[in-house]
């Protein structure tokens, strides 16, 4: 007879006991761990949507051009339980690059050749949710040597949001912004340390093109539209903070 050890899904520990059946006879169990937010967990479950590699699947799917009736369907799970595993991650976003900024914190007094954020490009993308009356534009910004997006944020095509993403982008001590002439940045940067032109902006307009091609709703031409502002925030912040930000989630 062979024993298999059992494993809390969420913490990985092995301190779990029994805690008795479930109406169709499966074995139930509690983790014992003070610091693990699971309750109880079964070993092997009916519904897809309670497996833990199914929940890592939304959001790798989601992150990879799937919409969210394309993952309730090739998943086989509800379109509620995409949107709920979805919505619990937009504790984790940050809206700034922490850990790059830690890098250049950590390396401000020592003497070796590293590339510092000193010149900056910034720009603004159009999409809407729901219909195209109710804009959503991202403001974000990208190191002009190495492309890393630095920050970004959501809102209106306004001079309040481009202040609030200038507020964001303050730690990296950035001298120099090259951006389109959209008037929020002549009317907010110093003229000295701003730069007009699309010679200089060419890698953040192709951060433009990646997202479009990776995110369904953000696409020019489609059906797969966001319907809430807070989804198509979670997931375009989602898509950046793993694949710009390098975050685990």
């Amino acid at each position: 007879m062979a024993l298999i050890p059992v494993r809390c899904p969420l913490c990985g520990g092995e301190k779990v006991k029994k805690r008795g059946k479930t109406d169709d006879g499966k074995q139930r169990y509690l983790c014992q761990n003070e610091n693990c937010e699971a309750k109880s967990f079964l070993l092997d479950y009916t519904y897809n949507g309670r497996k833990s590699d199914i929940k890592h699947k939304i959001i790798e799917m989601s992150l990879s051009g799937s919409g969210i009736r394309d993952i309730a369907r090739v998943l086989e799970i509800s379109t509620d339980t995409v949107i709920s595993e979805l919505k619990k991650k937009e504790t984790l976003l940050d809206s700034v690059n922490s850990e790059l900024l830690k890098t250049l914190e950590h390396t401000e007094n020592i003497e070796v050749d590293i590339l510092k954020v000193e010149e900056a490009e910034a720009d603004e993308m159009w999409s809407f949710v729901g219909k195209k009356e109710n804009q959503r534009w991202l403001w974000h910004a990208v190191d002009h040597k190495t492309g890393k997006v630095l920050a970004y944020t959501f809102g209106t095509h306004e001079d309040k949001v481009f202040l609030e993403l200038k507020r964001l982008l303050e730690p990296f001590g950035i001298v120099k912004f090259y951006t389109d002439n959209w008037g929020a940045y002549e009317r907010n940067l110093n003229p000295a340390n701003h730069e007009i032109g699309k010679r200089n902006t060419q890698k953040i307009e192709r951060k433009h093109l990646t997202l479009r091609t990776r995110i369904k709703r953000l696409a020019r031409k489609t059906i797969c539209f966001s319907k809430l502002e807070k989804m198509h925030d979670i997931v375009i912040g989602l898509f950046i903070n793993v694949y710009e930000f390098g975050l685990v989630i």
